[in-house]
């Protein structure tokens, strides 16, 4: 997704960055502030990767998978890592697990078990059969300790979470420091602080090639694409993406291309986006039960299915609200 700017002046300042594995926007409202805005943001992401990568040996979430080979593990986590899986943790919960943070073994399995580059560079061997997933109810948190404590062999993959909470920490942390609007813009994720910009803020829904498929009015609201097109790599010679069923262990249908859904936090739209494209021709129907406003673009054709809330894909005119 992109921010827009038009004659309402829909923002005054923004940069773009890359950090986790992918690129980032933060637009803020008053340009004098921006260079502290990109500090936090790159301060935060720097801790995130330290916590929770997959492909850093250094990681915590490493060395916990580590433990976890030899049987059920537990270990002190910092306040990052212990966060971040806290809102994997609610991810699972509201969806009822189609959105698992134990996923890690499975997408390993599936080839993802290096940076995005590097899978690409080549066809990823297949790999022995694996546990399944769907663990996450057996994972256990702390806060007050800072414990965290897995089940053997569970390699946790916060990467259908993470991001998006940093997208709502960070637009919480400037609001809270700086004067002024921001939109946090993480990959897919979008998260909004402070005050609105004349007319809200306008949002992009790109397509794979990056062309600008509908635009949106955002008044407060989070968004999150999640897409089967954008990280993807072959394995045996047949097409993988980075979304795994928890129900299966397995990559999930690309049914849609892509999923865009709006929510109070990144984390819940996320959530929403993830779960959507796992459930495939079900998605609709799970969405509208949960109230939640979405477009879907579906990979055969390119149709858009839409649920309540969500404004006509015919429309560029700005004026419609995912609210």
């Amino acid at each position: 997704m992109t921010t827009r700017h038009d004659a309402r002046g829909a923002f005054t300042a923004a940069a773009t960055f890359r950090a986790i594995g992918t690129t980032h926007r933060i637009v803020v409202t008053r340009p004098e502030v921006l260079g502290d805005a990109i500090v936090t943001a790159r301060t935060h992401l720097a801790e995130l990767d330290r916590a929770a990568s997959r492909f850093r040996a250094d990681s915590e979430v490493s060395a916990l998978a580590r433990r976890a080979e030899r049987g059920p593990a537990t270990a002190l986590v910092s306040e990052v890592l212990a966060d971040a899986l806290d809102a994997a943790l609610a991810a699972a919960r509201l969806t009822d697990g189609l959105v698992d943070p134990t996923v890690g073994a499975a997408v390993v399995a599936s080839g993802y078990d290096d940076d995005l580059e590097v899978v690409r560079a080549g066809d990823r061997p297949l790999r022995t059969a694996h546990p399944l997933a769907g663990a996450w109810w057996q994972v256990r948190l702390d806060r007050e300790l800072g414990l965290v404590g897995v089940p053997q062999g569970v390699l946790l993959d916060l990467g259908a979470s993470a991001k998006a909470h940093a997208a709502d920490v960070i637009a919480a942390r400037l609001a809270a420091a700086l004067p002024g609007g921001f939109l946090v813009g993480l990959g897919g994720d979008i998260a909004v602080s402070g005050e609105l910009p004349p007319g809200g803020w306008q949002i992009g829904i790109e397509g794979t090639a990056g062309e600008e498929r509908q635009v949106v009015t955002g008044t407060g609201q989070a968004f999150a694409t999640s897409s089967t097109t954008r990280r993807t790599w072959t394995q045996g010679g047949q097409p993988r993406h980075h979304i795994v069923d928890p129900r299966t262990g397995r990559t999930a249908s690309s049914h849609w291309e892509q999923v865009t859904c709006a929510g109070a936090t990144a984390v819940e739209a996320n959530a929403a986006s993830t779960a959507a494209v796992v459930l495939g021709p079900d998605a609709p129907a799970w969405l509208a039960r949960h109230g939640i406003p979405a477009r879907l673009d579906r990979a055969t054709d390119g149709a858009v299915t839409t649920t309540p809330g969500w404004p006509d894909p015919a429309r560029h005119d700005l004026t419609g609200s995912a609210a």
